[in-house]
């Protein structure tokens, strides 16, 4: 089924020796080509060293966001190997509930004073709640329940080509229960769709047919602008497209920072949605514009309020939380200096309480 010629997966001697103990060994899988992968070089090197413990696929279904072929390239992959694919679901909502429940949060945040700033409600290249929050809490919380007091191994896609980042990574981390294995760490691009291909596999179809480099979700945070226009170009896309820009109009925050999603495919929009987007813009561009009032040590930093602020800093906080409130329409508390003041009293003598 998998021939010789594809690349070994990495290795180490401590890890060669914890697998031959039969940990139980479960693959991390998308439906995307890294961790297609990751689970023929994982089952490959198994197999040579007789490895007889538990091996699963898991994968966390991000909902609407995901792309309608990816459960079926992670179930096609796992009748292939012979393996049980389990697949979760946060039980809180998928990930555009997620960012739907965090821009409320970061509405009721600012009004009641608990934040400095608006918080963006999408997920960010350097705060990728949708992976630990949606993937990997999710999945490490099953494994742990299925797999008690068991040392388990973690396989993960994750290649040094993919970023700066990735190209720092170990071939595997341990901890007394857990070890998180990273086999096609070295593979290039090629060599992975090369191994697909071996093994009598295919790559998802978004590679094949829809003209993506990466396959995520959908739109993803870190897709490329070529990605995102071919994303756009898929009629499955369209609802969730419309669903996304809504909440970059509502927000005002664009999806990738300076990108705004609703630019790249506003055919797909209907005139209302695109009038709103349009207000949108104008709305972000403002808050910015108000926001550099603040002061950089008045905004939010971990253990925030750190201390009282001046007269001059409330009052400043006061005119933009006034400005802020007033283009989006919100019913802020705290717009005045002295109301400014005794919320910060509040929130310095409850975090005391809780220290204490």
């Amino acid at each position: 089924m998998i021939t010789a010629q594809m690349p070994h997966a990495a290795i180490s001697q401590p890890l060669n020796e914890l697998l031959k103990q039969n940990p139980p060994v479960a693959i991390g899988v998308s439906g995307g080509k890294d961790s297609q992968a990751a689970a023929i070089a994982t089952i490959r090197h198994l197999d040579s060293l007789g490895h007889c413990g538990p091996r699963l696929l898991i994968h966390s279904d991000l909902g609407t966001v995901e792309w309608d072929d990816s459960h079926r390239v992670c179930a096609e992959t796992a009748r292939h190997l012979g393996l049980e694919l389990i697949t979760i679901r946060r039980k809180a909502g998928d990930l555009m509930d997620r960012w739907e429940a965090r821009w409320q949060s970061s509405i009721r945040r600012y009004c009641d004073l608990s934040t400095v700033s608006l918080v963006p409600c999408w997920s960010t290249p350097k705060w990728r709640f949708c992976t630990s929050e949606l993937k990997t809490h999710p999945i490490k919380a099953e494994l742990r329940r299925r797999f008690r007091g068991q040392h388990i191994v973690n396989v993960t896609g994750i290649r040094r080509q993919e970023s700066a980042r990735r190209a720092k990574a170990e071939i595997c981390t341990h901890n007394e229960l857990w070890t998180d294995w990273r086999p096609i760490i070295e593979w290039t691009e090629q060599e992975v769709f090369a191994a697909i291909a071996e093994a009598g596999m295919q790559s998802h179809p978004a590679y094949r047919c829809f003209g993506m480099s990466r396959v995520s979700c959908r739109f993803c945070i870190m897709s490329s602008l070529p990605d995102l226009h071919a994303a756009a170009r898929q009629a499955e896309s369209a609802p969730i497209y419309r669903t996304m820009v809504d909440l970059e109009a509502r927000s005002a925050f664009a999806f990738q920072g300076g990108r705004w999603l609703g630019d790249i495919a506003p055919d797909l929009l209907d005139p209302p949605l695109r009038q709103r987007l349009d207000a949108a813009k104008q709305i972000a561009a403002h808050r910015i514009r108000i926001e550099t009032d603040l002061q950089p040590d008045m905004l939010y930093v971990k253990g925030w309020p750190v201390r009282m602020l001046t007269d001059t800093e409330a009052a400043i906080l006061a005119s933009v939380r006034q400005r802020i409130s007033a283009i989006y329409g919100f019913d802020a508390k705290c717009l005045d200096p002295t109301s400014i003041h005794d919320r910060y009293r509040e929130l310095i003598e409850l975090k005391a309480t809780k220290a204490a």
